[in-house]
């Protein structure tokens, strides 16, 4: 599935993470293929979270959190409070992944570009 339409004047991309966990590394040049192709690659930013009282700060779900336009990916992600310095489990009908369903992505880039 390509997302289609033109370029979203107002958007940002997030990857929150933190260097005691790699899984931000592997979905990495994905999240980079899927803003290619909305024409977003250059929106994207990559944010380390260096301590606890950070996590705390930016309400990080653990390692790694995308966030577009300030909110998480996963539904119902911005309800959560338990933040901390830790590797992030994405539970799907499929079951448990280190990194977002592709699927949560598109549909937050979409709910973007629509706004």
């Amino acid at each position: 599935m390509r997302l289609l339409g033109s370029r979203p004047e107002v958007m940002t991309v997030e990857l929150l993470y933190f260097n005691g966990c790699p899984s931000h590394e592997a979905l990495l040049p994905r999240l980079g293929e899927l803003l290619d192709e909305v024409g977003a690659r250059d929106r994207m930013r990559l944010r380390e979270v260096g301590s606890l009282e950070e996590a705390e700060a930016e309400g990080f779900l653990g390692s790694p959190t995308v966030r577009v336009n300030g909110s998480d990916v996963e539904p119902g992600g911005d309800e959560r409070s338990d933040f901390g310095l830790k590797c992030r489990l994405y539970r799907t009908q499929e079951g448990a992944s280190p990194i977002p369903p592709e699927e949560w992505i598109r549909a937050a880039l979409d709910r973007a570009r629509m706004s």
